[in-house]
């Protein structure tokens, strides 16, 4: 007697690579949660940064909290995905994420303290980011690659501000004030070229293009604080070094005649 095809034995094969399926779909369903999250955070890390960098120190945890709030939220969605070594299978998913916002958080306690948030520091940050019972270790290269940026919103305040008080009566508390910016972007650049980025290829290259960036940065600042002491007289309130100036095509500056 012929048995029923409802009495058919499944293959052993057939119900493992179910398994594969499901698993491949939980992973990819995770994944895509995670990338979300981190784009999220991007943005809301750029906002933070955008409200700190305004010349109003008062207002800087004001303007930063409803963002900071919003972050903790989206990262207590996904702390759960990142923990035991789903935190090594998905750090490439949601390193962006994360290095906008030690850059958003160093940044920010820069101006309120004028020092740098150490590691250990940021890493109680984005502890307490995760939800209850959960927990995620911030990596040295994530910290390394944050304080990079940060050096750039860095950059961009001191020129700022050397623009808006570029007519000061008090030329010595003004020097004082650009030259403790310069001087920490300086100490910083210089203890970064000397670290050792391991044998971590993508960390290695992200290390160097960010650290190239940092040095025109200091760059830029020295030439911005010659400009103001040596020529500060010259110049109108308001004016901004020509690095900062609308480039043309290309990326030149726009010369006119």
């Amino acid at each position: 007697m012929e048995q029923s095809e409802s009495e058919t034995p499944q293959s052993p094969f057939l119900l493992a690579f179910e398994g594969f399926r499901t698993e491949l779909d939980e992973h990819h369903d995770r994944r895509e949660r995670i990338v979300k999250v981190s784009r999220d955070i991007t943005a809301l890390s750029k906002k933070m940064v955008r409200s700190a960098g305004r010349p109003i120190p008062q207002a800087i945890l004001k303007t930063t909290k409803p963002h900071y709030e919003t972050i903790n939220t989206l990262f207590r969605s996904v702390s759960a995905d990142l923990q035991g070594g789903d935190a090594f299978r998905y750090a490439r998913n949601i390193t962006g994420g994360l290095q906008e916002f030690v850059e958003a958080i160093v940044f920010q306690h820069y101006l309120e303290c004028q020092e740098l948030l150490s590691h250990e520091g940021v890493k109680e940050r984005v502890k307490k980011l995760c939800a209850e019972g959960d927990t995620y270790e911030l990596g040295a290269e994530d910290y390394v690659l944050g304080v990079l940026d940060a050096s750039g919103e860095l950059m961009r305040f001191a020129i700022t501000t050397m623009a808006l008080v570029g007519q000061s009566d008090s030329k010595a508390d003004r020097e004082n004030v650009q030259r403790s910016v310069l001087d920490d972007l300086r100490k910083l650049y210089l203890f970064l070229t000397n670290l050792d980025c391991g044998s971590d290829f993508h960390f290695k290259k992200d290390f160097q293009g960010k650290l190239s960036v940092m040095n025109a940065s200091v760059d830029k600042v020295e030439k911005a604080l010659y400009g103001l002491v040596v020529r500060g007289s010259e110049r109108p309130k308001g004016w901004i070094p020509p690095d900062q100036q609308e480039r043309g095509p290309g990326g030149d500056l726009e010369v006119q005649s």
